[in-house]
């Protein structure tokens, strides 16, 4: 477990709340290993904690506890018991009574990253939970998903392309899916990642602080990829 070194613990005076960050993508992307890499690089100088969403379980809650990366109560579980995009975009009460708690419990917080349970490309997050969302897709479900678009890909703050070190093993080409993503995401930017590549993961990290940085100073806006895709939740 990282060491948690108190004379970090201060935000400053003038920051109401922690930053929200949130992780978005379809199942199996590797959100959990995202929310776990940026625990590791960023836990020694900013107070931190998560929330994590899944439908029925706390399993992602207890991937990143038996990891160390925080202390275990700084992690907090959110069973949605619907479809994932309801507690991150529809009603996002329980995520919300999630953050405030811990924020009350451990505060004053620096960053508090909220993982969403894995649903597909359309999932984002509504502005009154996350001020910055990060959506992820990875190299092993295929070099086109970057092409297929979605709210998720082409409006989130950051999209990262997740698991680079897989790409030879399932013949993707990194620079392409790369391409693809930025050619539909109007300047906003593309990580290519792989937790075992330091200079990607010094990247995504640094995003971070430069996010941080405009959120303390009054600059940065949450803003909105886009509405859902239209769906329907029917009940037997």
């Amino acid at each position: 477990m990282p060491e948690q070194n108190n004379q970090h613990f201060h935000a400053p005076l003038n920051q109401p709340r922690a930053l929200r960050i949130g992780v978005a993508g379809p199942v199996g992307t590797g959100k959990s290993s995202i929310l776990a890499t940026l625990c590791r690089e960023l836990a020694g100088e900013l107070s931190m904690a998560v929330v994590t969403n899944d439908i029925y379980t706390d399993e992602d809650a207890r991937f990143l506890r038996s990891a160390g990366v925080l202390p275990t109560e700084r992690i907090r579980a959110v069973e949605t018991g619907a479809c994932p995009h309801t507690a991150i975009r529809d009603d996002v009460s329980a995520n919300l009574d999630a953050v405030e708690d811990l924020e009350e419990a451990y505060g004053p917080l620096d960053l508090v990253l909220v993982e969403s349970g894995g649903d597909n490309l359309t999932a984002t997050f509504s502005p009154a939970l996350a001020d910055a969302q990060i959506f992820a897709i990875d190299v092993a479900g295929g070099g086109d998903v970057a092409r297929k678009g979605g709210p998720g890909i082409t409006g989130a703050d950051l999209l990262v392309i997740n698991k680079t070190d897989l790409a030879p093993h399932v013949e993707v080409d990194v620079e392409r899916m790369v391409a693809d993503a930025s050619s539909v995401r109007d300047g906003l930017p593309v990580l290519a990642l792989s937790k075992h590549d330091t200079d990607s993961v010094a990247r995504l990290a640094d995003w971070v602080r430069s996010v941080l940085a405009r959120h303390r100073a009054g600059s940065h806006v949450p803003s909105d990829p886009g509405p859902m895709a239209p769906h329907s939740h029917p009940h037997p």
